[in-house]
């Protein structure tokens, strides 16, 4: 597999484990704990966005 064939399958694992937050988030009754997940699937996809941007050549390094 090349190299950014490995990036985009990690981002999809990304932006799956971030839906997966996000629907745990959507059923948390605490609003700390639905903030916190929130905030923590958002960061997991501008992590995913980041691998395959990273992974397809995209990233202007200036």
């Amino acid at each position: 597999m090349s190299v950014a064939g490995e990036s985009g399958s990690r981002a999809q694992q990304m932006r799956d484990q971030a839906q997966k937050i996000e629907q745990a988030a959507e059923r948390s009754t605490d609003p700390a704990e639905r903030q916190r997940l929130k905030e923590k699937a958002r960061r997991i996809l501008e992590q995913s966005k980041m691998e395959s941007d990273r992974g397809s050549g995209d990233v202007d390094p200036m």
